[in-house]
C-alpha cells in the first residue's frame, strides 16, 4: 500500500447509529495527528457529524468530508484515497458488498460490524483472493458480532498453550452479564435478513467450519440433548445457562479463527467451542431458550416483521446516551486443556465493558483500525477474523475500556 494515502482512516456511514458513535471514539482516543475523514451520502449531515467532533476535541486533526454513494466508481476512488476504511453501512447483505468490493481490488485494509455470517460467506468465496493478491487486511464482524467471544476464546486457548504445551479440548463462553438495548439498524438486519434469506440459505451457514479454511475437526458435541432440547447447560465456574442470540454470529467465526490459526496446531484437533447466556435459574432458562425459538419463527413471517417495524427504532436511530447510561455486558470463558490428567487445571478469562454495545462496537473498529496502522501485524492480504489481530489488538481494547482478566482454577 502506498504510504502517500490521503487519510489514515475513513468511517464510511458515518452519520448512522454506530457510525457516529465511532468517529466520537476516533475524536477522543486515537491519535491527534491521525488524518481521517467521515464518508456518506449527505454532506450536511456529515458536517453536523464533524461538527460535534470538533466540540469533543478542537486540539485535533479534524476530519475531512467524503460525500460518497453505494456505486462501484465512488467507493473505488474513496477505498484508494485511504489505509483502513471502516464500513458501518448496513444491512450488508443489500449494502455490504461495493465496500468490501473496493476494498479488496485497491488494497485497502477493511473492518466493518456486520453479524451477518452469510454475508461473510459469500464475501470469503468472491474476493479472499482478490485481497491476497493486492495486500488488503479485511477484518468483517469486530463489533459486538464477534470481536468478545473471539478474542475470549483465542485467550483461552493461548493460556493452555503457554502453559500445557498442549491443545484444547473445549472452550465455552458465557455472556454473563448484559444490559442494553438494540439500535433500529441491528432489529432492521435483522428482519431483512429473513426478508432476503430462506431457512435453507441460514441454516447453511450454520454448518460447522462453513466458513474455515480448512476442514475443521470431527468432534463429537458435548452438550447432551437437555441441552439441545431445552437450551440448558450447567457449567462449573459459570452457572447455569441457556441460549445465546449472539451464538449464531459468533461460533462460524471462533471456528474461522481455529482455521486461520493453525487448527490442530493450536486450538486442537479436537477441540469444541460452544457459546451460551448466563441465566438466573433453570426456569428462566428454559424460557428464554423458547421464547428465541419462537421469537425466530415468528419474525420468518413476514406480516409480524411488516408490523414489529413500526414498533421500534428506526435504522439510524438507538438508544440515547441517558438511556444506555447503565449498560454493561460481561463475557466470562472457561477451557480445559485437551490433555490425560483427571481433571486438569482451566482456564478462565472475563472480559467486561462499561458502556452499550455500541459504544463498544466504536471502540473496537477504531482500537482495531489504529492497531492495524501502527501494530506492525505479520498478516499478508486476506479475510481475518479478530483474534487474527491477536495480542497486540486485545491490549488496545483494555487500555481502552474492555477489560480482560485472566486465571486458572486449579483443582
Amino acid at each position: 500500500m502506498s504510504a502517500s494515502r490521503q487519510y489514515d482512516i475513513v468511517v464510511f456511514g458515518a452519520t448512522g447509529y454506530t457510525g457516529k458513535l465511532t468517529a466520537e471514539h476516533i475524536t477522543t482516543k486515537l491519535p491527534t495527528d491521525l488524518k481521517w475523514a467521515l464518508a456518506g451520502r449527505s454532506e450536511s449531515k456529515l458536517e453536523a457529524v464533524a461538527a460535534e467532533c470538533a466540540a469533543l476535541n478542537p486540539d485535533r486533526v479534524q476530519p475531512a468530508i467524503e460525500v460518497c454513494n453505494l456505486e462501484d466508481v465512488e467507493l473505488s476512488a474513496l477505498a484508494k484515497k485511504t489505509k483502513v476504511f471502516i464500513s458501518t453501512v448496513g444491512p450488508y447483505c443489500i449494502y455490504g458488498e461495493p465496500a468490501f468490493k473496493a476494498c479488496a481490488e485497491n488494497g485497502t485494509h477493511y473492518l466493518d460490524v456486520t453479524g451477518e455470517v452469510l454475508f461473510v460467506k459469500n464475501m470469503i468465496e468472491k474476493y479472499e483472493k482478490t485481497a491476497q493478491a493486492t495486500g488488503a487486511i479485511m477484518v468483517p464482524q469486530i463489533g459486538i458480532d464477534s470481536a468478545p467471544a473471539d478474542l475470549v476464546t483465542w485467550t483461552l486457548v493461548n493460556m493452555i498453550r503457554n502453559r500445557f504445551s498442549a491443545p484444547t479440548a473445549e472452550a465455552i463462553v458465557s455472556v454473563h452479564d448484559i444490559t442494553a438495548k438494540p439500535s433500529g439498524g441491528t432489529l432492521n438486519t435483522i428482519f431483512t435478513l429473513f426478508d432476503n434469506y430462506s431457512f435453507k440459505e441460514l441454516e447453511a451457514a450454520q454448518v460447522p467450519y462453513t466458513i474455515s479454511p480448512i476442514p475443521g475437526p470431527k468432534t463429537r458435541d458435548p452438550n447432551s440433548m437437555v441441552t439441545k432440547i431445552f437450551g440448558v447447560r450447567v457449567v462449573p465456574d459459570l452457572g447455569i445457562l441457556t441460549t445465546s442470540m449472539g451464538r449464531v454470529s459468533d461460533i462460524p467465526i471462533v471456528q474461522r479463527s481455529w482455521g486461520l490459526l493453525g487448527g490442530a496446531d493450536f486450538y486442537g484437533p479436537n477441540f469444541w467451542f460452544s457459546e451460551f447466556l448466563k441465566s438466573r435459574n433453570y426456569l428462566t432458562a428454559v424460557t428464554t431458550h423458547f421464547t428465541l425459538v419462537f421469537g425466530g419463527l415468528m419474525i420468518a413471517i413476514p406480516f409480524v416483521r411488516k408490523m414489529t417495524r413500526s414498533y421500534v427504532y428506526k435504522p439510524g436511530d438507538g438508544p440515547t446516551k441517558e438511556e444506555s447510561k447503565n449498560d454493561r455486558v460481561e463475557y466470562r470463558g472457561i477451557a480445559t486443556p485437551d490433555v490425560k490428567t483427571p481433571k486438569p487445571p482451566r482456564a478462565f478469562c472475563t472480559a467486561r465493558y462499561e458502556g452499550s454495545l455500541y459504544d463498544f462496537t466504536g471502540l473496537s473498529l477504531s482500537q482495531a483500525a489504529i492497531s492495524i496502522l501502527l501494530d506492525n501485524h505479520k498478516l499478508s492480504g486476506g479475510i481475518y477474523t479478530p483474534a487474527c489481530l491477536g495480542k497486540k489488538f486485545i491490549d488496545r481494547l483494555d487500555g481502552a475500556g474492555f477489560k480482560f482478566e485472566t486465571k486458572f482454577f486449579e483443582n
